[in-house]
């Protein structure tokens, strides 16, 4: 068992060293170690597979970007040391010297342009969607063009991890994954799927070496569990403390609690096909904007949070959080569409849904905090304006593959959605940019919404220098979104962590649980 204290076997190896040599050391010293649990496994270790973020934690513990997202949601160099815009689209970027990938491989320009080469054909094309070439200039030095003006490529870089190469050419994609090397702060040391991920600290790290030596993950997807883990002394810190477990472990001395306001808003998704795949009507009723209005009157996100969250979130006002390029102030869904069954009612007669209709609702039981409760919840209160909304509960592990764009399979769906970058422009582009139309664009667009006039407006956010006109075209957008209301927004969470007094940390703005960021008292 992982946890903060040495294991057995390293204390008698110590103990001699010691003896030899105790003038040198002046005493015994200690290995750091720590056993984390998370609410799930990583899906993947391979960087451009996709995300979610169990994954993107254990990304960056191995892997770097070029430009780094601090805590606070800042950015400051990582790989490259620094970037200038040398024209309205041509961006230059100097890269660090010495560093080195896992494997003792150095790190150069060349890494660079194959893993933005690698990028453009992956599931996670969208990040490249703003660049048109990309050149090794010399060994440390990259040149990236963007097709227009983009005034917020670093930002987009610092969601894009540096791949090795050579060693990604010699592997190949299934090994990539499972023995993952990059140039990060923490190396793989075993991965036993739906058990542990362990690492090591590098400690030739660029930056530092790790405080603390080797970290072990543990996905435990039960809240209850998790706490019963961190109580029980397995593991030493927890992420998502149950809502229900906050006040039994504050009242423990041995134990704290922190919080953080998430960036993850809980949304549903809705389907604006003609011939929607759960829906056994000739018409999708929720192509009705009256219909899609109804259900955001019938749902009481106030009643969610008190009863099911504890009081521990957010009732979404937009789509993105006060702080992001793109938020309006003032305009809230809660003040548009506030909780109202009769106007609800009266909403689905006047689009000649009367009697209601039945749909199917695909989500999660262990990604969100209380996804299960939440979702039954969902379908208590659209029952009562006639919406018989049918669950298909899965696990994370096959929920991201079954929704995948482009699916037939789905109706509704329930999941989270977050904005590290701080900008709203990275979410419009990928959940409502009309699909097919853009190369990088709508790849996430679940519920094949399509509206010119948000598409024309996100080009033209795109295609700026200046963040002032890149936040207003934003703004524009987000004010027909909360008309047109292509996907309801639910509530952000609250981010719960709990530990042993003597870890020291700091809770992210991005909810990223980085080891490298931590430290425990002896």
């Amino acid at each position: 068992m992982l946890n903060l204290r040495m294991k057995s076997g390293r204390i008698a190896a110590l103990a001699a060293f010691v003896l030899l040599s105790s003038t040198a050391l002046g005493g015994l010293v200690h290995a750091k170690e720590l056993t984390v649990g998370l609410t799930s496994d990583a899906v993947n270790l391979d960087p451009q597979a996709g995300e979610e973020l169990s994954s993107n934690i254990l990304f960056y513990h191995i892997y770097d970007p070029l430009v780094r997202r601090n805590a606070d949601l800042s950015f400051g160099p990582g790989l490259a040391e620094s970037w200038e815009l040398k024209d309205d689209t041509t961006w230059v970027f100097k890269l660090r010297q010495g560093v080195k990938f896992h494997n003792g491989e150095d790190f150069k320009a060349s890494d660079v342009v194959f893993t933005l080469d690698r990028l453009k054909k992956s599931l996670m094309a969208n990040l490249g969607a703003n660049i048109a070439s990309f050149t090794a200039v010399d060994d440390y030095t990259v040149e990236i063009k963007t097709p227009k003006p983009y005034a917020v490529l670093p930002n987009d870089l610092a969601a894009v991890l540096i791949l090795s190469e050579k060693y990604a050419k010699e592997v190949g994609d299934e090994q990539l994954d499972l023995k993952p090397v990059g140039t990060g702060p923490y190396k793989l040391v075993e991965w036993i799927k739906e058990d542990h991920i362990t690492l090591a600290a590098n400690t030739d790290y660029f930056a530092g070496a790790p405080k603390i030596e080797e970290v072990t993950f543990r996905p435990i997807t039960n809240g209850a569990t998790r706490t019963a883990a961190l109580l029980t002394g397995e593991v030493d810190v927890i992420q998502d403390l149950n809502v229900r477990d906050v006040d039994r472990v504050k009242a423990d001395d041995r134990y704290k609690v922190m919080t953080k306001p998430s960036l993850l808003n809980v949304v549903v998704s809705i389907d604006h096909r003609e011939k929607s795949p759960t829906i056994a009507l000739d018409k999708n009723p929720m192509m009705d904007r009256r219909v899609r209005e109804a259900m955001v009157r019938a749902i009481d996100v106030n009643a969610i949070n008190k009863i099911i969250m504890n009081g521990l979130s957010t009732p979404s006002e937009q789509y993105i959080p006060v702080s992001h390029t793109g938020y309006v102030d003032g305009a809230s869904f809660r003040d548009m569409y506030p909780f109202d069954l009769e106007k609800a009612a009266t909403l689905m007669a006047e689009a000649g849904y009367a009697d209601g209709f039945t749909v199917t609702l695909d989500t999660t039981n262990n990604r969100y905090v209380n996804d299960q409760q939440i979702a039954q919840a969902l379908a208590s209160m659209l029952g009562k304006i006639k919406i018989d909304l049918k669950l298909n509960l899965m696990p994370k592990s096959n929920f991201f593959g079954y929704i995948r764009v482009p699916s037939d399979k789905s109706s509704m769906i329930m999941s989270g959605w977050d904005v590290p970058s701080g900008d709203g422009g990275s979410m419009y582009s990928v959940m409502f940019y009309s699909r097919d139309k853009k190369e990088g664009y709508g790849q996430v667009n679940r519920g094949s919404y399509s509206n010119p006039k948000v598409d024309e407006l996100i080009d033209k956010a795109d295609a700026t220098s200046k963040l002032e006109e890149r936040d207003g075209y934003l703004q524009e957008v987000t004010k027909i979104l909360m008309e047109d209301i292509p996907m309801i927004p639910i509530h952000y969470e609250q981010d719960l962590y709990a530990a042993k007094t003597n870890v020291e940390m700091t809770p992210r703005a991005d909810k990223f649980l980085w080891a490298y960021e931590i430290d425990v008292k002896e």
